[in-house]
């Protein structure tokens, strides 16, 4: 199951941190909320406001598929004219096509990556210049009949300001974050 992912923009951080609380504390877990701002020593003082990660600002992921895409046709072809050439028929048979394709596939993989680290989540491209203007994208995975709760909380908070909607996390992705934190705070206190 699918989340759905809530957009706020806001220029205060003590009432998003606010804000946050109440949620929490009205069963929406942590891994389901993230801010996301250039302020990041501001961000840090609020100490429980749930950052966005480093990795997560990043388009590491989405270009690395792109690339591993790439390669994976690539190594498709290399093994199709292998075989449709009779190369593989020689003493060496499919061992240097398989290899090639192996390296083609990691190699483009690895290139994509490299370009998702440099480039903005292509999932937050459309909130840069809010970003640049000095304000914090917070937003909130839900699952169906949560939306109620964040509407309920922003009666509160007239400065946050919504702004859309999209496509959230996987489900079991934020069970797990949310497990793990668990597990680690009560077995390890």
């Amino acid at each position: 199951m699918k989340l759905k992912r809530h957009f706020f923009v806001s220029d205060d951080l003590d009432d998003l941190e606010r804000f946050e609380e109440e949620l929490e504390s009205a069963e929406i877990t942590t891994p389901q909320i993230h801010l996301l701002t250039l302020d990041d020593a501001g961000a840090h003082t609020h100490t429980h406001l749930h950052e966005v990660s480093d990795f997560m600002k990043t388009d590491l992921v989405h270009a690395g598929l792109i690339g591993a895409a790439i390669g994976a046709t690539l190594a498709a072809f290399v093994m199709m004219i292998a075989y449709v050439a009779s190369w593989t028929d020689t003493e060496v048979g499919w061992v240097p096509f398989g290899f090639l394709a192996v390296v083609l596939l990691g190699f483009f993989t690895w290139q994509g990556g490299l370009w998702g680290i440099e480039q903005p989540n292509v999932h937050f491209r459309e909130f840069e210049k809010t970003l640049e203007e000095g304000k914090h994208l917070f937003f909130v995975d839900l699952e169906p009949g949560q939306e109620v709760i964040v509407k309920s909380a922003l009666r509160s908070h007239p400065d946050i300001r919504p702004a859309g909607v999209g496509m959230g996390a996987p489900h079991w992705i934020v069970i797990w974050q949310h497990r793990m934190k668990r597990f680690f705070t009560e077995v390890f206190p």
